[in-house]
């Protein structure tokens, strides 16, 4: 398969790369950074991406970008900034992406695991990662030509811990490489709106 692989150059980008690689031919997606560039934020950019590489027979992004802040703190525009860039850029991916797509491609999100885990300073990733998951299960009745749909939802990585860890106590974190499975599972499988908890 062609894969469109948003985000390559992540932590959890980089894990589902050696996972499909062997078997699959991996185009490598970043905003800065892999094959071609694109903001996700952007429809016009998503469309320019998808106008370079053609069609492909899977997507799967793994990039997006929320806010994260206490509560108090938090403005329309940091709201705005998950809402255009995680949520809108991921629908987007699907509305645009499946003029490109071959029939029965697939398309494989991420969400995550604080819409059903709360923790502090993450309203706004709580909300996108919700709305993700809700827009893949309705998506999926609508998509014609056998497109498929789903989204994984990984707790914390443990490459990331470092970083996120006074957020996530008590939490078991997950390698990257476990969560790549879940990817695996999306694109090669068969199933379409479904959510697949890694953690």
């Amino acid at each position: 398969m062609k894969i469109l692989l948003i985000g390559a150059n992540g932590t959890l980008g980089s894990a589902i790369d050696r996972e499909l690689s062997a078997r699959h031919e991996i185009v490598r997606i970043g905003r800065k950074s892999g094959d071609f560039q694109v903001d996700i934020s952007n429809s016009a950019s998503i469309r320019a991406l998808f106008e370079q590489t053609g069609h492909f027979d899977a997507l799967i992004c793994a990039a997006g970008n929320v806010k994260f802040a206490a509560l108090s703190d938090m403005g329309e525009e940091d709201f705005a900034l998950g809402l255009q860039d995680k949520l809108m850029g991921q629908v987007n991916l699907l509305q645009i992406g499946r003029e490109f797509a071959n029939d029965g491609a697939s398309f494989t999100f991420t969400s995550g695991v604080i819409n059903r885990e709360p923790i502090r300073t993450g309203s706004s990733a709580a909300m996108v990662n919700a709305a993700v998951d809700g827009f893949v299960k309705a998506a999926a009745i609508e998509l014609p030509r056998r497109l498929r749909v789903n989204s994984v939802s990984p707790t914390v990585l443990i490459e990331a811990m470092d970083k996120y860890a006074p957020y996530f106590r008590g939490f078991k974190p997950v390698a990257a490489a476990e969560a790549a499975l879940a990817y695996a599972k999306s694109v090669e499988g068969l199933q379409t709106a479904q959510t697949y908890q890694v953690g």
